[in-house]
């Protein structure tokens, strides 16, 4: 399974039971669209740092990095570029 694909299974999984409709497109923000909230940001976070074996800092936790299944993609890439 590929990067995208991975992230939005988890994210239709785990905050959207199943139901891919409000999910419209990559690009959505996912905070602005009620589909996760803060708590939910950390639950993200706690996947990234599992799956991918990230080390995500305070920093990295802002919405250009989190907030779409656009900006994650790009984070992760970026993160793992780095390691």
């Amino acid at each position: 399974m590929d990067l995208r694909a991975k992230i939005k299974d988890y994210i239709v999984e785990n905050f959207l039971f199943g139901d891919t409709a409000p999910l419209a497109s990559d690009g959505m923000s996912l905070l602005d669209n009620g589909i996760i909230d803060s708590t939910g940001v950390m639950e993200l976070v706690a996947f990234l740092e599992g799956d991918f074996g990230l080390s995500i800092a305070d920093e990295d936790l802002v919405p250009e990095n989190l907030d779409s299944v656009d900006n994650l993609v790009a984070f992760i890439t970026r993160k793992q570029a780095a390691a």
